[in-house]
């Protein structure tokens, strides 16, 4: 559940950014906005990876 929680805790982060972003066209947040879904990129195939180590070993 620790990686369930960092992927929540990565997109609520995002969220103002998002915000300022879409609805008052700030281009640094998009900046922001950007680098976060590339965090969350990473971090998603870490846990694909981990999770088929775990479902390999069974």
């Amino acid at each position: 559940m620790k990686r369930f929680e960092q992927v929540r805790d990565l997109i609520m982060n995002l969220e103002g950014d998002f915000e300022k972003f879409y609805d008052k066209e700030n281009q640094a947040a998009g900046t922001r906005v950007r680098k976060g879904m590339q965090e969350l990129k990473n971090l998603a195939q870490e846990i694909r990876i981990e999770v088929q180590d775990v479902k390999n070993k069974s």
